[in-house]
Parts: C-alpha cells; sequence; structure tokens
C-alpha cells in the first residue's frame, strides 16, 4: 500500500493515529504549528504525568459525562490497561498511586515523548514543524485531499489520500492548541460546538482585604457540593478566585450554571469530619477576652482561610449565634460569577459535534477527513482520563482512516 496520510497536529492523539498507520505502510507525514512536538503533553507532564487511572473500567468511562457512549467506543479498542502496556513497549513503567492515579516511574513525560518520536521516526514517520494548517482543504483530481500550510518561508501545498486532525482544543493557545480551526470547519459545514473552559478557576469578587491577605492560600480537607456534586478535596484561593483540583472537579456544572443564571453558588463543608451537633456544643463554650478567631481556632481548630471565609460571607452580627456560626461553617457559600479565560483552562469543552462524525470519526461533509482528540466534543476530569481519551481516538481514527483507505484503492 502506498496511500499517504496528512496528520495535522502533533500532540498524543495526532501521534497515536501516525503510529497504527506507520504500522501498515501507509506514508504518514505529521504537520505542527509549533517548533517542537508534544508541548501541551511535555507540559502537562511537569506536575507528574498522570497517564490514566486505575479505577474499574465502568466507572472510567462514566467520567466522561454524556459523551460516554461516544468515548466508551475509543476506549474499548484501546483501555486503560492497553495505554500502561504500550508505555512498558517504550520502556516506561508505570505506577498506581493512592488515589489510584496512574503515573510514569519517573514523573515526567519527555522520556515518553523521546522514545515514542525514535519509534514513529524508525517506522518511517515524516515530521514538518513550523508549518501551520491555513484552514483550506480541497478535493484533489484523482481523489484525496489538498491541504495548504504556512511555513517560515512560504506556502506550501500538499497531497494526501487521507488527512487527520488533532488540532486541540482551545487552552494553553501558546502551546498550540489555539482553535483558530473552528471557524474554518464551520465554513465547510462542520458542525462545532463553541469551546469552552474546562478544568478551569472561576472569578470571585473577594474583598480587598480578603484577596491581599489570603492569595495563594490552600483550603484543605473541606468537601465541596454543588447539585449533585460532592466531593472531598482541596484547591487554592487566588486574587481572582478559586482554582485547583478540588474545583476542576467541579467545573462542568459551574460552568454550566453560570452560563444559565449568570453565578453558580457553591457550597463548602470545612469540617467534614465533625458534625453540626458537635460544632454548636464546642462553640458554645464561654468565649472569655478571646477574640472570635481565638476562640474558633481554640475551640474547633478552624483558623487561617477558613476563618477569613467566615468573615467574608457571614453577617457580622451572626457570629454570636452558634447555631448559625455552626451552619455556615459546614455550608459557607460561595458565589462564583465567572469562569476564567479559556486560555487559562486545562482543558476545553465543545468542538466538533458528533452529529457531523460517522462512526469512524470521519467527518460526513469531507469524506476521507477524520478528526480526533480535544478537538471533538467532549470533556473529562482530570486525572488520567484527558490523556486516555486523547490517545484512544488517536488509535481510532488512525485505525478509520486505514479502513476506509483500503476500501477506496
Amino acid at each position: 500500500m502506498n496511500d499517504s496520510v496528512a496528520i495535522i497536529g502533533g500532540g498524543p492523539a495526532g501521534l497515536m493515529a501516525a503510529e497504527v498507520l506507520s504500522g501498515h505502510g501507509v506514508q504518514v507525514d505529521v504537520y505542527d504549528s509549533m517548533p517542537s512536538l508534544g508541548r501541551k503533553f511535555l507540559m502537562a507532564g511537569k506536575s507528574g504525568l498522570n497517564l490514566t487511572h486505575a479505577e474499574p473500567f465502568e466507572k472510567f468511562v462514566s467520567r466522561y459525562g454524556n459523551r460516554k457512549n461516544e468515548v466508551e467506543k475509543w476506549l474499548s479498542d484501546f483501555t486503560p490497561d492497553d495505554l500502561r502496556e504500550w508505555a512498558r513497549g517504550l520502556g516506561v513503567e508505570t505506577f498506581v498511586g493512592t488515589s489510584g492515579r496512574v503515573f510514569p516511574k519517573e514523573m515526567k513525560a519527555s522520556p515518553l515523548l523521546r522514545a515514542w518520536l525514535k519509534r514513529l521516526g524508525d517506522a518511517g514517520v515524516n515530521f514538518h514543524l513550523r508549518h501551520r494548517w491555513v484552514g483550506a482543504i480541497t478535493a484533489g483530481d484523482g481523489g484525496g485531499s489538498i491541504v495548504k500550510f504556512e511555513t517560515p518561508e512560504d506556502e506550501k501545498t500538499v497531497n494526501a489520500d487521507a488527512v487527520i486532525l488533532a488540532l486541540g482544543g482551545g487552552s494553553w493557545a501558546r502551546l498550540g492548541s489555539d482553535g483558530v480551526w473552528v471557524n474554518w470547519l464551520k465554513q465547510a459545514g462542520v458542525k462545532v460546538e463553541a469551546l469552552k473552559p474546562s478544568n478551569c478557576g472561576f472569578d470571585v469578587t473577594w474583598s480587598p482585604h480578603f484577596r491581599e491577605r489570603f492569595d495563594g492560600q490552600p483550603l484543605k480537607s473541606v468537601v465541596l457540593s454543588f447539585g449533585s456534586f460532592h466531593q472531598q478535596g482541596e484547591f487554592i484561593v487566588t486574587k481572582e478566585g478559586v482554582e485547583g483540583s478540588l474545583i476542576y472537579a467541579a467545573s462542568a456544572p459551574l460552568r454550566d450554571a453560570i452560563e444559565v443564571n449568570g453565578k453558580a453558588v457553591l457550597e463548602l463543608d470545612m469540617t467534614p469530619d465533625r458534625s453540626h451537633e458537635w460544632l454548636v456544643e464546642r462553640l458554645s463554650k464561654p468565649r472569655g477576652s478571646r477574640s472570635m478567631s481565638s476562640h474558633l481556632e481554640k475551640t474547633v481548630g478552624l483558623k487561617g482561610v477558613k476563618v477569613g471565609l467566615l468573615h467574608e460571607f457571614m453577617p457580622k452580627e451572626e457570629f454570636s449565634n452558634t447555631e448559625r456560626l455552626a451552619a455556615f461553617i459546614k455550608h459557607m457559600p460561595i458565589p462564583l460569577i465567572a469562569t476564567r479565560p479559556l486560555d487559562e483552562a486545562i482543558s476545553s469543552a465543545g468542538g466538533v459535534m458528533f452529529e457531523s462524525l460517522d462512526d469512524h470519526l470521519m467527518l460526513r461533509e469531507l469524506p476521507g477527513i477524520f478528526c480526533a482528540g480535544e478537538m471533538l466534543d467532549w470533556e473529562a476530569p482530570t486525572g488520567g482520563y484527558l490523556l486516555t481519551a486523547c490517545f484512544a481516538s488517536g488509535r481510532k481514527a488512525g485505525n478509520s482512516a486505514l479502513a476506509w483507505l483500503k476500501d477506496h484503492q
């Protein structure tokens, strides 16, 4: 087979598609706008590359919300266990952390990416850096597609029998995922849901005193509740609002509520291991000459930013009412007014709608052109779910392109 495939985007989805195709004698060319490949992947690995998660498969696929059925199809063919085995084949051993998250033993992305790129290069994959797709894909006279790129030297035209788009979402534009492809595909008749922040922080209108005093302070061992979401963890107060793992986990329903209502009020239990009744009993002890802050610390162990939140949102006159004080400690309301900008988010929601794709991730409006990765309309929390689905979708797109090429020889 002498078919050729152009893959636009050199992240995990694009590279996985390249691996599938190169293993079947296809000429594969990967194009990326950046000076090097996998930049967002490398950034994700700076804090210890969370490749996947070790929880049971049924629970794993439930993390993809209303796109569970679509994503499960990819994951059934390339499971989290398959991903770990694949990494082992590149010489990268993994381990399961206490939270169930799976990491490389070296806790870095760079050794895996280096080994992977070498294997792809050895398999004949060609890499073309600083090649920015300008949105033009036209049908070639003899079949296939003509794709145009801008390079530092000039404009370049490429002929390919099939094309895989793995362009990423809209977050971290400086690493290559700038979302400019949205309008290009819309103009071609593809249905695209607007890109939105996912796994993101939120704005809170803090008082100047609170903002200056508690910026950067962690809120640990709290339970965040919002609608059906109820999870223990921690997050960080920032000058703008809140961010961190627990906030990211709840970001989808919080974001959606802000879109509908203009705000969302999350609720914090700041003493999840203590009951309301225990708090009332302890707080009822005589305060004497102690300040309220000292009293809270002495009686119930509350201090720092948690006490700051009480002063921020609880009416001053209610501090003397132990029932109300205990209620605020167990149900602290924090009003969120906006999501942080898309470019700050870890990932993005929205993208190419599944209604515009067939079951093989091929665009219905553009035969022979496939999509993979974060540019599709799905989202997932952090914890290895994002990367796993990107890898799996790239594998799906690669196999689909391979089958399409065989049918169109």
